[in-house]
């Protein structure tokens, strides 16, 4: 049955498919499947923010030109950079990491001089830090679908057996108005 919102008529969408548990996750116990999501994200959130600082500087240096302070690029470089290490290593302990590509040497790339004046070194950084881009940009997306198969295995389990959910929750410690139970 079509429905009509704001003038166009949209179809229902379709039931989402149930998650199943996958064998991929059968060796983590429900602490190290969250642990392992958590992980996840904060690498993600790494290579976000490296992947945001690589492609500020290709702008910047797309943009090069004659500078009346030919050190500027260099400033700027040096106020962004900040010194992150990748977990990547504890994340293909876990689950097999076998789509996951390789990264680009970030703190070799990020260490390069911009010369604006030397034309084919300009040229070659920029080529470079857009195939770092596209490897930054790569590792996103395997690290997506990684992300996307964990909260998928923690459905299904709490699927199986709600009460799990319940074991993520907080508890909080009893206050003095609070009733205690015996």
């Amino acid at each position: 049955m079509a429905t009509r919102a704001g003038g166009r008529t949209r179809t229902p969408a379709a039931p989402r498919p149930v998650p199943e548990r996958s064998s991929a996750f059968e060796h983590l116990t429900l602490e190290s499947l969250r642990a392992y999501r958590k992980a996840l994200t904060a690498e993600e959130g790494r290579v976000s923010y490296w992947r945001r600082l690589i492609q500020a500087r290709i702008d910047v240096v797309a943009g090069l030109g004659p500078l009346p302070d030919p050190n500027a690029h260099e400033r700027l470089r040096e106020m962004l950079a900040e010194a992150r290490t990748s977990s990547r290593h504890a994340l293909v302990e876990v689950v097999n990491a076998d789509d996951v590509p390789p990264l680009p040497d970030l703190a070799d790339l990020w260490a390069r001089q911009v010369r604006p004046q030397d034309v084919a070194e300009t040229e070659r950084l920029h080529r470079d830090l857009g195939h770092a881009e596209l490897q930054l940009s790569a590792y996103r997306m395997a690290l997506h679908r990684k992300l996307s198969a964990a909260t998928a295995e923690l459905i299904a389990r709490y699927r199986e057996n709600p009460s799990l959910a319940l074991s993520a929750l907080p508890l909080a410690p009893p206050t003095p108005e609070s009733p205690r139970r015996n």
